[in-house]
C-alpha cells in the first residue's frame, strides 16, 4: 500500500521540480557573494578620495555632500547584507536585501560620477564607473539566484497547498462519525424524610 501511494505521489513531485529553475548550490552562491562583497569594497577607497566639500566651494550643488555620505553608509549596508546572506543562502529575504542594497549603492555612485569628473578628477569618476561595471557579473548571478530561489519557493508552496487541499477534501468526504448521545442521568431518588 505504501509503495502504491509513493508511486501515485511521485508524478506530483516530479512536476514540481522544473530542471530549468534549479537553484545554485550553496557553495556556488557563497563564492559569488564573497566576490560580490570584495568587489563592492573596492569602492571604499574611491569614496574616501572624493571631496564633495571642495566641489561645493567650486560651485557644485550641495546635494553631492549628502549623496557622498549616503554612498558611504550604503556601502556598509551592502557588506553587512552580503555577510548575512552568505551565512544563510537559503533565505530569500537575505538575497533580496543584498541585491537591493547593491542597487542603491550603484545608483549613489552613479550620481557621484558626474561630480567627481567635473569637480575633482575625470579619472576618479572613471574608476567609480569601473567598480560598478566590474561587479555586473556578480550582480547578474545574484539576480538569477534570487529568481531561481523564488521560483523554487513558489513551487514548494504550490505543492504544499495542493497536498493540504487534497487532505481537506479527503476529510470532507469522510462520513461524519456519530457520537453517541450522552446518557441521561437518572433523577436522584428523593431522600426519605427523617422524623425526630
Amino acid at each position: 500500500m505504501r509503495i502504491l501511494i509513493a508511486l501515485l505521489f511521485l508524478p506530483v513531485l516530479a512536476g514540481a521540480q522544473d530542471p530549468q529553475t534549479s537553484v545554485s548550490p550553496a557553495w556556488d552562491i557563497t563564492q559569488t557573494l564573497t566576490d560580490f562583497a570584495a568587489q563592492a569594497e573596492r569602492a571604499r577607497p574611491l569614496l574616501e578620495q572624493l571631496n564633495p566639500q571642495e566641489w561645493i566651494k567650486n560651485g557644485a550643488p550641495e546635494a553631492y555632500l549628502a549623496q557622498w555620505q549616503a554612498a558611504k553608509q550604503e556601502l556598509g549596508y551592502v557588506t553587512s547584507a552580503a555577510k548575512t546572506f552568505e551565512r544563510q543562502p537559503e533565505r530569500l529575504t537575505a538575497a533580496l536585501e543584498t541585491y537591493f542594497r547593491w542597487q542603491a549603492l550603484a545608483e549613489r555612485l552613479g550620481s557621484l560620477v558626474d561630480g567627481a569628473r567635473r569637480y575633482q578628477s575625470p579619472a576618479l569618476g572613471d574608476q567609480l564607473v569601473s567598480v560598478v561595471g566590474e561587479n555586473a557579473y556578480n550582480r547578474d548571478r545574484l539576480r538569477q539566484f534570487i529568481t531561481d530561489l523564488a521560483n523554487q519557493r513558489e513551487q514548494e508552496f504550490s505543492l504544499a497547498d495542493r497536498e493540504a487541499q487534497r487532505c481537506r477534501d479527503n476529510l470532507n468526504r469522510q462520513p461524519a462519525a456519530r457520537t453517541p448521545a450522552p446518557a441521561k442521568r437518572a433523577s436522584p431518588a428523593p431522600k426519605p424524610e427523617v422524623k425526630p
